[in-house]
């Protein structure tokens, strides 16, 4: 249970990030309350999840579920740069967190 935690609080990361671009840096009121509902809501689920994960686990696989998925938010909502350079990088957090996962406790 507490995986589904995290990769919750994963998407949730994604999903404020999305809204605080949104918020036009807070000066937005909807945007603003949406962001900062779902930072509270991100952060409640990354603290369930390391009730029992380890703590360099957890924040990494946290941060980097946030990372790759704002990275494809801003490709696919924003048209940011769909270069080859920027796909591998995404490879390489991606092989990251998999071997957290993989050779966690």
């Amino acid at each position: 249970m507490d995986w589904l935690w995290l990769a919750v609080a994963g998407v949730l990361e994604v999903v404020w990030a999305t809204g605080m671009k949104y918020s036009d840096g807070f000066t937005r009121l909807y945007p603003t309350l949406f962001t900062l509902l779902t930072m509270l809501a991100g952060f409640g689920c990354l603290a369930l999840a390391m009730r029992t994960l380890p703590l360099g686990t957890a924040y990494a696989i946290w941060t980097g579920i946030g990372t790759v998925g704002t990275v494809l938010a801003g490709m696919v909502i924003w048209g940011e740069s769909t270069s080859l350079p920027r796909i591998l990088c995404l490879v390489l957090i991606v092989s990251g967190i998999v071997g957290l996962k993989l050779l966690g406790k």
